[in-house]
């Protein structure tokens, strides 16, 4: 599905990631762990697109997408959902939520928005209560599931998540996880940067990020 062939990532002459490979197969959860400063955040970023400036070979389904731009990444199937998670925040919930749909919607993709609306809506029933509310009025937490919905409106084949538990209430972080685990048992495959140990215990694979070089599995 995806492979990563000798990734390497700069920001300005400083190198970010050294000869990163890994794969991440139909369906697959996959955990890259590492502290704060590891690269996670980095190679997130350089396999949707954007960030640092990135050099390697990246396939998804045999398909070299190293020069495309992050837009085109997207409607091909990758989803992203960053760490600062990228909201409008003067837009109300609902408002988020569609406005990732019409254009940014996956060929591969096989529901109608309204279809994907209700499936986000059934994952997140939190979210029902206020899709009125700008998103600036919610919680951390509520941001983090609504920054996951909205990737979700774009119908994914694959989720890049960027510490998805990281930082918000207990609650809440239990409603990530079944949320996500409901995904990964519908075949939505999954790339997962994570310190917390969320979601580790649940994947096929765990990989460790140290300064920039990927060690063996955990």
């Amino acid at each position: 599905m995806l492979n990563v062939e000798g990734l390497n990532a700069w920001y300005g002459q400083a190198q970010a990631l050294f000869d990163v490979s890994l794969t991440v197969g139909e369906g697959e959860l996959v955990v890259i762990q590492g502290l704060n400063g590891a690269g996670k955040s980095t190679l997130l970023q350089s396999l949707i697109g954007i960030g640092p400036r990135a050099q390697g070979r990246i396939t998804w389904h045999n398909e070299p997408i190293q020069a495309w731009p992050a837009h085109r990444r997207a409607k091909a199937g990758l989803g992203f959902v960053a760490e600062d998670r990228r909201l409008f925040t003067a837009l109300s919930v609902k408002e988020n939520l569609w406005i990732a749909s019409p254009s940014g919607a996956s060929p591969s993709a096989q529901a109608t928005p309204a279809q994907r609306f209700d499936r986000v809506m059934a994952l997140f029933p939190q979210l029902q209560t206020m899709l009125h509310r700008p998103a600036s009025q919610m919680s951390g937490g509520e941001q983090q599931m609504l920054a996951l919905a909205r990737t979700l409106m774009t119908g994914p084949r694959l989720l890049l998540l960027d510490e998805p538990c990281e930082g918000i209430a207990p609650v809440l972080v239990a409603a990530m996880r079944d949320a996500l685990l409901q995904l990964a048992r519908e075949g939505v495959a999954m790339l997962v940067a994570e310190q917390n140990n969320i979601l580790a215990g649940h994947a096929q694979r765990v990989l460790v990020l140290t300064s920039g070089h990927v060690n063996a599995p955990a």
